[in-house]
């Protein structure tokens, strides 16, 4: 049986810059303007000729196209590459993304080329349930997630309470406007640190303790 620790990650936002070349790219190719400083991801593009706002249903056929094909814009957040490599040489590390299961070899060939290789999962909505999974075929000592969506740790609490939650915004941009979810056991934004939490988590190798959240709290961010 496996008994190594296990770290599952996240990529957009903790492992690869997604919005700012999601902006460089809409800006470029689409003549849209991508107000980062909005806070609100769906109501900040707005057409550059006039300023009148992208409609919603506009924002994710852009998202899907640049995922289909401007992938190799994202460049590590800092700090990713050497941290995950470092995690690596004493637990088993996968990938966790929320993208189509078409694009998981992409997904994997855009991490190994900034020097990331580790399993990739793909998943659609509330990331729970396939970490339970994943946790259940590894059987690790003790397991760590890290998400820059806050729901996704309330969806990892309500199906996977026993391992810890990470809660980290690479993108500094947007960190500032993310409040942290209350499921998250910490909020850290920059890998330097966090290598510190997760390393301490692995080495004392117990499961995450119970969080006293009302049910009806994890039912509103958990997104199942």
């Amino acid at each position: 049986m496996n008994q190594k620790p296990l770290l599952i990650s996240d990529c957009d936002e903790v492992l690869l810059h997604m919005v700012v070349p999601f902006r460089e790219w809409l800006d470029a190719e689409k003549h849209i303007h991508f107000d980062l400083e909005s806070g609100d991801f769906v109501d900040a593009l707005r057409h550059k000729h006039d300023g009148s706002l992208v409609a919603r249903e506009d924002v994710w056929p852009m998202l899907k196209e640049f995922f289909n094909g401007e992938m190799h814009r994202q460049g590590a957040i800092n700090g990713a590459v050497e941290a995950i490599n470092k995690i690596s040489e004493a637990a088993n590390v996968v990938i966790l993304t929320n993208l189509l299961d078409d694009r998981r070899d992409a997904r994997a060939a855009q991490l190994r080329a900034v020097g990331i290789d580790f399993p990739v999962y793909c998943n659609q909505g509330g990331k729970g349930e396939p970490l339970a999974n994943i946790v259940a075929e590894y059987n690790p000592s003790v397991a760590v997630f890290v998400d820059d969506l806050g729901h996704q740790h309330s969806s990892v609490a309500k199906h996977a309470p026993d391992v810890w939650r990470l809660h980290m915004v690479g993108e500094p941009i947007l960190a500032k406007h993310i409040q942290t979810n209350p499921a998250a056991h910490e909020r850290i934004d920059q890998w330097p640190q966090a290598i510190d939490w997760i390393q301490d988590k692995f080495a004392k190798g117990e499961a995450a303790p119970m969080r006293d959240l009302p049910s009806e709290d994890l039912d509103q961010f958990a997104k199942t």
